[in-house]
């Protein structure tokens, strides 16, 4: 699908323009279509993107492979008081999926949503616009959370955050895992390794089955990234990752798992910045940018992953992660190396540079992995994992250079991939432990991944003093509740994920004052 042609498809899921008339009368549903629910992203001050997939086998489509499909936007859950309506085509070429890019909205305001078929009618989705950049805004409830394995747990903990009533999810990567997951004793995934565009549809279409996913999907707007899994492990731009079993063409492969991303999530077209084609030469899929939240937060989603410079030092010249002894590895600190590449470094460091004159009250990161060291050796020698922000020190560097930029209020760093929780302080030289505290960082656990050990972290919290709290035994999430005057993150963790039913509950709180980068207990 070139440029152009894409350009259409969005059209006309914006605005239900060039719509074949054999797909307009010829589309209706056999059964219900709608298996993988709804789900809204992309949030603007006067837009949003309404995404659903259609199930090819519960529809008879047109005689061209194409499905018109209705969608709805009302001011209330009865669609009595519609406010936009319109229709999408749906295709075969782009995995049966819609994404429905609208503008035009009031700011700051809620909207429910769904979409029809024939006489068949989705599950109804709510989600909101952002207030207009400046303005006064009282809070922010941001969910942030990765990490969610099949094969690990259940995902309850999405049914546990409905009810916490997030205002955003900021989801950090890793949504699916390409296992196999045979060895599971809980649930297994099927369909052995995922290495084309068919496996990575089907396993995305098992991940969104899930009702509680679904539900949390269908409750608010989702901010997307990704991280390694979504992809192959540990993979590194265009270089493969750990090599347990690999597609011949790896960049055929990230094209494939790109493009189903794109697909499954509530995204733009304007990703795909080369279109579908361009993915296949090794064109970006632009997921990094910023979004303003009035006047109480700039939000900054990064992409640790695709930009990424391989890892260096892995022993005896494999791809993909390891512990690396920094001593022994003579290009640890090489200035050339990036975790973000070079773009996306000079734009976050620009980005943030503007919003210091445009007077938001917390700066927030959402990227993949923990930011500050965490050096895995007790004692004088050092190990670090070269895989997260350890391995590319120098880049590491260069950020937290761009934080301390005059006017850049408050600096909050999300993230995940580690599968623990880590909350600590952004230091403006992690080299000296008395050094002046640039931001807080907070790393969340997973929503099902198992972690490694469990009965270290007490003695690693002691090794690494820029951070205050460490805890690998839960899974769950984090909610980040933002108001002018403060920041409070509350770590909420299940019981157990292999249950169903597990409880949820408050691990540990915390608070950060704004105009003091410092991590108190809540």
């Amino acid at each position: 699908m070139d440029r152009r042609e894409l350009l259409r498809w969005a059209a006309a899921a914006s605005h239900g323009l060039w719509l074949p008339r054999s797909a307009q009368s010829q589309s209706r549903a056999l059964d219900d279509p709608f298996y993988c629910g709804v789900a809204s992203g992309s949030p603007t001050v006067d837009g949003v993107v309404l995404w659903t997939r259609l199930d090819p086998k519960a529809l008879r489509p047109s005689t061209d492979g194409t499905a018109a499909v209705r969608w709805e936007l009302a001011h209330d859950a009865q669609f009595a008081r519609v406010v936009q309506r319109g229709q999408s085509l749906a295709s075969a070429a782009l995995g049966w999926s819609v994404h429905v890019e609208l503008a035009g909205l009031e700011s700051a305001r809620a909207y429910h949503y769904r979409f029809l078929l024939g006489d068949v009618v989705s599950a109804t989705g709510q989600t909101r616009t952002l207030p207009t950049p400046g303005s006064a805004v009282a809070s922010l409830r941001l969910a942030y959370a990765s990490c969610q394995k099949w094969e690990d747990g259940y995902f309850s903990a999405w049914r546990h955050l409905l009810a916490d009533a997030p205002d955003l999810v900021l989801f950090l990567g890793d949504y699916i895992y390409e296992y196999p997951g045979t060895g599971s004793k809980l649930r297994k995934p099927g369909g052995g390794w995922v290495l084309t565009l068919d496996d990575y549809r089907a396993r995305y279409a098992l991940y969104k089955s899930d009702p509680d996913l679904q539900a949390l999907h269908a409750a608010c707007p989702w901010l997307m990234t990704w991280d390694d899994h979504e992809v192959q492990n540990d993979y590194a731009g265009l270089q493969a990752g750990d090599g347990l079993v690999s597609a011949p063409d790896f960049a055929a492969r990230r094209a494939a798992a790109y493009q189903a991303y794109y697909e499954n999530m509530p995204l733009r077209a304007s990703v795909l910045t080369q279109a579908l084609g361009g993915l296949g030469r090794g064109a970006e899929m632009r997921l990094y940018g910023q979004l303003a939240y009035g006047n109480l937060a700039q939000l900054y989603l990064l992409d640790a992953r695709q930009y990424k410079g391989p890892q260096v030092c892995s022993p005896d010249g494999k791809t993909g992660s390891s512990i690396v002894r920094p001593e022994s590895c003579p290009t640890w600190n090489d200035p050339a190396r990036s975790l973000l590449g070079g773009a996306q470094e000079k734009w976050l460091s620009g980005a943030l540079a503007s919003a210091a004159s445009g007077g938001a009250r917390w700066n927030v990161l959402g990227q993949q992995t923990l930011f500050g060291p965490r050096d895995f050796a007790l004692g004088p020698a050092q190990k670090f994992w070269n895989d997260g922000w350890d391995g590319y020190s120098a880049a590491r560097t260069r950020l937290t250079a761009a934080l301390r930029q005059p006017g850049v209020a408050n600096p909050v760093i999300l993230g995940g991939d580690v599968h623990e929780n880590w909350v600590g302080h952004v230091l403006a030289d992690y080299a000296r432990p008395d050094s002046r505290k640039v931001g807080v960082e907070f790393c969340g656990t997973s929503i099902t991944s198992k972690s490694g050990k469990t009965d270290s972290t007490a003695a690693l919290l002691q090794e690494n003093p820029h951070f205050v709290f460490a805890n690998a035994q839960y899974r769950g999430y984090g909610l980040a509740d933002f108001t002018p005057g403060q920041l409070h993150v509350r770590l909420r963790v299940l019981d157990d994920v292999q249950q169903q039913d597990s409880s949820v509950r408050t691990l540990a709180a915390f608070a950060v004052e704004a105009g003091r980068a410092e991590v108190l207990a809540a």
